[in-house]
C-alpha cells in the first residue's frame, strides 16, 4: 500500500472520466480522480499502454479500478467506440501533441460542438506554441534548473506535479459543469508542473547558499556512525533542541546555524552516534531527523 491509496474524499463521485492518456502523467492523474470518486474509463490502442510492458507493477497500481477498453483510433471501428463513450463522459483526458489531436477528429471546436457538457484535459510537454516539441520529464526538470549533476533526478517529479496538476484541472471543469451546465478546455504542460515545483529554487531557498539548500547547519544531511540523518531543524526551537542535544551553545541568536563552526560541531556530533541512537534522541527531544543507511 502506498500513499497515494489513502482514502480521499469523494469529491467526484458520479462523474465519468474517459481516459486516452498513456504513460505516467495520465493514468497518474486518473488513479487520483479514481480515488476521489470518479468512475474511469481507459481507452488503449490495440498495442496497449507502454507502461504496461516496461513496468507491469506500475501499471497494475495506476490502473486499479479502472475499466480498460480497447480500439484504434485510426480505424472507422475504433472512432465509433470512442464517439460512443463520449457521449456519455463527462471528463476527457488526452496526452497527445496538438497535431495529433487534429488527425483523430478530437479538436476542441468540434468535441464541444457535438458533445457541450464535456470537458477535455489536454496534458502537453510544454504550453502554447511549444507543445510540438520532443520532451520528457527529465527535459523538462533540466529546462527548469532541476537537473544539477550528472546523475537522474530520483522521481518523475515533472511528471508526478503534472498529473496532480491534471486531477486539480478535473475538479475545476467538474465544478465548472454543475455551475454552468458545459464544459471546459483546458491544457495542462508538464514543463509547467515543473517551472512550479522549481519555484523554491527560483526564489534562492534551495541553492547552496539558502537556509533549505545547506547553509542552514539544522537542515542538512549529514554523514552518523552507521549511516546518513537527514536533519531538518529549520525552525528556531528544532534547532536549539539539536544544538543542546550535540552540547553546542548558540551565541548570537539564529544566526549562528549559518556560522562553518556550527556546522562543523553538529557533523562532528552526528558522527559519534548511531542511526538508533539518533532515532531515540529525536522520539525524546523532539527533532526533526530522519536516519538512512549508506
Amino acid at each position: 500500500m502506498t500513499p497515494a491509496t489513502a482514502k480521499l474524499p469523494q469529491a467526484l463521485k458520479g462523474v465519468r472520466i474517459l481516459s486516452l492518456a498513456l504513460n505516467l502523467p495520465g493514468p497518474a492523474a486518473l488513479m487520483r480522480c479514481r480515488q476521489m470518486g470518479a468512475r474511469c474509463i481507459k481507452l488503449e490502442p490495440p498495442s496497449g499502454d507502454p507502461m504496461g510492458h516496461y513496468n507491469q507493477r506500475a501499471y497494475a497500481d495506476l490502473h486499479e479500478g479502472v475499466k480498460p477498453l480497447t480500439a484504434d483510433l485510426k480505424t472507422h471501428a475504433g472512432q465509433k467506440a470512442l464517439h460512443r463513450e463520449l457521449a456519455k463522459t463527462d471528463v476527457l483526458l488526452t496526452s497527445f501533441r496538438p497535431s495529433a489531436i487534429e488527425k483523430l477528429g478530437l479538436n476542441w471546436k468540434k468535441l464541444h460542438r457535438l458533445y457541450p457538457a464535456l470537458s477535455q484535459i489536454a496534458i502537453v510537454g510544454a504550453p502554447g506554441a511549444r507543445a510540438e516539441e520532443p520532451g520528457h520529464d527529465l527535459t523538462y526538470l533540466a529546462d527548469n534548473g532541476l537537473v544539477t549533476g550528472l546523475e537522474l533526478p530520483p522521481t518523475l517529479y515533472a511528471d508526478m506535479g503534472g498529473s496532480l496538476m491534471v486531477s486539480e484541472a478535473v475538479l475545476q471543469a467538474t465544478l465548472n459543469q454543475r455551475l454552468k451546465g458545459k464544459g471546459v478546455f483546458m491544457e495542462i504542460a508538464l514543463s509547467d508542473a515543473a517551472a512550479y515545483l522549481a519555484l523554491p529554487r527560483q526564489w534562492g531557498l534551495t541553492l547552496p547558499g539558502g537556509s533549505v539548500g545547506g547553509a542552514h547547519a539544522g537542515y542538512r544531511v549529514y554523514p552518523c556512525k552507521d549511516g546518513r540523518v537527514a536533519v531538518a531543524a529549520l525552525e528556531p526551537h528544532f534547532a536549539a533542541s539539536l544544538c543542546a542535544a550535540a552540547g553546542i551553545e548558540i551565541a548570537g541568536g539564529m544566526k549562528a546555524m549559518f556560522a562553518p563552526a556550527t556546522h562543523q560541531a553538529i557533523a562532528a556530533f552526528l558522527l559519534t552516534q548511531t542511526r538508533r541512537q539518533l532515532d531515540k534522541l529525536a522520539a525524546a527531544k523532539d527533532i526533526p531527523l530522519y536516519t538512512l543507511t549508506d
